[in-house]
Parts: structure tokens; C-alpha cells; sequence
């Protein structure tokens, strides 16, 4: 059957980073970051569009939500870093940088905020007290693209121009391992459930053991790839990157198994909603679009639609078995 996404439209600039939150009592949401400074709240499993944070003077490169989806916060080009009231849009809190900043991400308490970006430093601000200075953790010799919270939050992982990957240590703020690589890293991907870090550099996708960091598996893609994603149950990984495709890859052998053209420009991120029955990519073109990881399935805006000799069988078995089945 074929694969037929749901384009969300509204973005005037290239889709840059996006985010799933976990699913909470209201559904699950997704965040999109992008260089016209506007990033947007959607419904997970629609593209719905709820709202747009208003207050950036510059181009938004990291957005993430934290795990009830009550705060967003957002990464900018114009030296901040901001959270917003994800429920009512306003904003919280501003923190200021020393320039571009390119990564956000939230403790699972909420409690604290991590960021990163083109001044090389790792910043931990304390939400209940944001005027207070940061902690601060330097090491990278180039610009930070990606900091995550790692290991229930008791260290950070960053991804830098600097061709590494570095785990550090929150209390003592040392650097723990480091994974040299040929290139720049271009995405990171952190799945604590399932104990996976999921790697991208040139054209490459690799797969890490998240306790040991010892690699699992790696394979190669057609064309360079700017983001992947594994899918929750450890089904399949999906990846996009600079020939405009989306691709996916079978997890236990890393066989290909579909690829398609949807974008009209190069895929810069792509994220597995958290029940694992979609998948969204942003790209160049300025567009999110969410794609089916089972195709033909009835969810959210997608409708199963019987082949037609099937509708006609039931039809014609409904007819047979008399007006009760009818009525």
C-alpha cells in the first residue's frame, strides 16, 4: 500500500529540529523548530497545529517539550534560550548566551534545564531560580549541536563540531568517555527505555549500547543523513538526510526496507511519536510531514480503505444474511 504523509504547513523558513513529548492524559504533542524564529505546539498523532511561541528575534535550531508537555523551551540564534507555558504560550523564562544557542533539553522533574550551542559550553540553569548563574561545563574545542540528559539525569551527552561525543559527569562536572569520530555528528538520539543511543555522522547510522557507549551495530545510507530515529520497540530505524528521502531500515539487519521522496529539499530531522505508530520529519522545504509506520492502518487522520473487490465481498455477504445484519 502506499505511503501517503500529512503535510503540516505554517512555516515560512527550514524545519530545523523537532520533538515529541511523552504521552500524557491529553495525547502526545510535537514541537518544530525553525529558522523563521516561530516555533509551533502541534497534536502528536494529527499535526493539528494548537499554537505558535511568539517572542524569538532570530532563527529557532532546538526546541523540546518536558514530560507532561506543560513547558516547552526553545534554542535561538539570537543568544537565548527561552521557556514557555506550553499550555498558554507565554513566556517564562529567558536565559541569555553568549551567542547561538542550538540544544535544549529538560530533567524529568523539570527541575533543570540543559543547553548548549556555538560558544563550546555546556549550561545547567535551575528552573525555580533562573536569575541564578548557571553550572558550566567546558571540554568541546568546537560548537555544541545536541546535549541530552542521560542516565536518569545524573550525566549529559553532547554531540559537537569538534568531531566527539562526550559523556559527562553532573556532579562533578568531568568528562567521563569520549567517542572520536571521522566527522561531525549530525544527530543524536537517546532512548533510556531501551538502554540505546542512536548516532548519525556522514553517511553512517550507528548504533551504542547507552550504559557501556561500546558501539552494537552501524550501516551505511545511500546519502548523507542529518537525523534518525529508532523506533520504540526497536522494530525499525528511520532516517533522512540530504537526497530529500526518508528511509527505513530493518533494526536486526539493517536491511533496507522502504524508502520514498516526500520533502522538496533536504530532511533535517526526523523523530518515532512515542507510541511508535508515526513518525514526523522537517526539512528544507519548510514543511513537517508525519508518515505511517504501518501503512493502512486506521490512526489519527488515516483511514483504512478496504481494496475493492473486499468491500464488495462484504457487501454482498451482508446482503445474503438478511435484513436483521442490514438493520
Amino acid at each position: 500500500m502506499r505511503q501517503t504523509p500529512l503535510t503540516c504547513s505554517g512555516h515560512t523558513r527550514p524545519v530545523v529540529d523537532l520533538a515529541f513529548s511523552p504521552v500524557t492524559p491529553y495525547g502526545f504533542f510535537l514541537i518544530s523548530a525553525c529558522k523563521d524564529g516561530k516555533p509551533m505546539l502541534r497534536q502528536g498523532d494529527t499535526g493539528d497545529w494548537i499554537g505558535t511561541f511568539l517572542g524569538h528575534k532570530g532563527a529557532v535550531w532546538g526546541a523540546t517539550l518536558n514530560r507532561d508537555a506543560t513547558k516547552a523551551a526553545t534554542a535561538a540564534a539570537d543568544f537565548t534560550a527561552k521557556v514557555w507555558d506550553a499550555v498558554t504560550g507565554d513566556e517564562l523564562i529567558t536565559l541569555a548566551h553568549k551567542h547561538i544557542v542550538k540544544s535544549v533539553d529538560f530533567t524529568e522533574d523539570s527541575n533543570n534545564l540543559l543547553t548548549g550551542g556555538q560558544d563550546k559550553v555546556l549550561r545547567i540553569y535551575d528552573m525555580n531560580k533562573p536569575e541564578a548563574e548557571p553550572w558550566e561545563i567546558s571540554g568541546h574545542t568546537s560548537a555544541i549541536k545536541k546535549a541530552l540528559w542521560y542516565n536518569n539525569d545524573n550525566q549529559i551527552l553532547s554531540a559537537s563540531d569538534d568531531k566527539t561525543v562526550r559523556l559527562w559527569d553532573r556532579v562533578s562536572m568531568t568528562e567521563v568517555k569520549t567517542l572520536q569520530f571521522g566527522v561531525s555528528v549530525s544527530s543524536m538520539e537517546y532512548i533510556p527505555e531501551g538502554e540505546a543511543l542512536l548516532i548519525t555522522y556522514g553517511r553512517t547510522i550507528a548504533l551504542y549500547n547507552a550504559l557501556s557507549l561500546d558501539l552494537i551495530k552501524s550501516f551505511e545510507a545511500p546519502a548523507p543523513i542529518n537525523s534518525a530515529s529508532l523506533h520504540p520497540d526497536k522494530e525499525c530505524i528511520v532516517a533522512g538526510g540530504d537526497d530529500f528521502k526518508l528511509y527505513k531500515y530493518d533494526f536486526t539487519t539493517g536491511e533496507e526496507l522502504e524508502s520514498y521522496k516526500g520533502h522538496f529539499g533536504p530532511v533535517h530531522c526526523v523523530r518515532f511519536s512515542p507510541d511508535g505508530e508515526l513518525y514526523a520529519s522537517g526539512s528544507e522545504d519548510g514543511t513537517l510531514r508525519l508518515w505511517q509506520t504501518a501503512v493502512g492502518k486506521t490512526y489519527g487522520l488515516w483511514k483504512c480503505v478496504l481494496p475493492e473487490e473486499l468491500v464488495t465481498e462484504n457487501s454482498d455477504a451482508l446482503y445474503n444474511a438478511g435484513p436483521e445484519i442490514k438493520a
